[in-house]
């Protein structure tokens, strides 16, 4: 039997109202949702979206280093703190798939993020990713609200974010990677760590914060 979890907005999301992980029946469909979970974790999306909007802003290195110190206070920051508690036996695991155990992740993340949005504006970073941090911002309120009553999905939420975000950046062959919240919400659903409405009410919330804040504030 395979114990699950979730993951969030900078790696964290979490299991729904009881206090324990669910478990999740064994087979090939379930390794696959279990890969399919862990690669589209938001602490990675995160990571090479921000990568992505840094490189395209800004062009070459000066554009990577900018993506690279949004990516440590989105996601690098925050992971690591719940990789601490995980340690310390704070949380079950890195996804922190008990729902109790999110509200405090998740204030850290957004205070983390925050002061990232902080210090990339007093350095006068390029426009889209101060546009990109901002919207994760808004992202962590909304999961800090939404998570204290009920366990909307994160993963869909970032993943359909990200789909959004890379269109408007990139255009709309970006398109192509628009299974990629269909897919991060099949494996959410198979592994019982949310029902459908809650997959889907991830990936809407995600995609209208990335549509809404993201295109007024980088101007696209």
């Amino acid at each position: 039997m395979e114990r699950i979890g979730d993951g969030a907005l900078s790696g964290v999301d979490g299991n729904g109202g009881g206090g324990t992980p669910v478990v999740a029946p064994p087979g090939p469909a379930a390794r696959l949702a279990r890969l399919v979970t862990e690669l589209t974790a938001p602490a990675v999306l995160v990571s090479i979206l921000t990568v992505l909007v840094g490189w395209h802003a800004a062009g070459g290195a000066h554009g990577l280093a900018w993506g690279l110190l949004a990516t440590l206070f989105a996601s690098g920051i925050p992971l690591a703190y719940i990789l601490g508690g995980v340690r310390r036996g704070r949380f079950t695991d890195h996804h922190v798939g008990v729902r109790e155990q999110r509200r405090v992740p998740l204030l850290f993340g957004l205070a983390s993020t925050a002061a990232g949005l902080a210090l990339l504006a007093a350095l006068g970073a390029p426009r889209p990713v101060l546009a990109l941090v901002t919207a994760g911002v808004v992202g962590l309120v909304v999961a800090v609200t939404v998570s204290h009553w009920w366990k909307m999905s994160i993963h869909t939420a970032v993943a359909a974010g990200t789909v959004v975000v890379l269109v408007l950046t990139f255009g709309p062959r970006l398109l192509a990677a628009a299974p990629l919240p269909v897919l991060a919400g099949w494996s959410r659903v198979r592994l019982r760590d949310h029902t459908v409405p809650q997959v889907v009410v991830g990936g809407v919330v995600g995609a209208l914060v990335a549509g809404g804040v993201y295109a007024a504030l980088a101007g696209q």
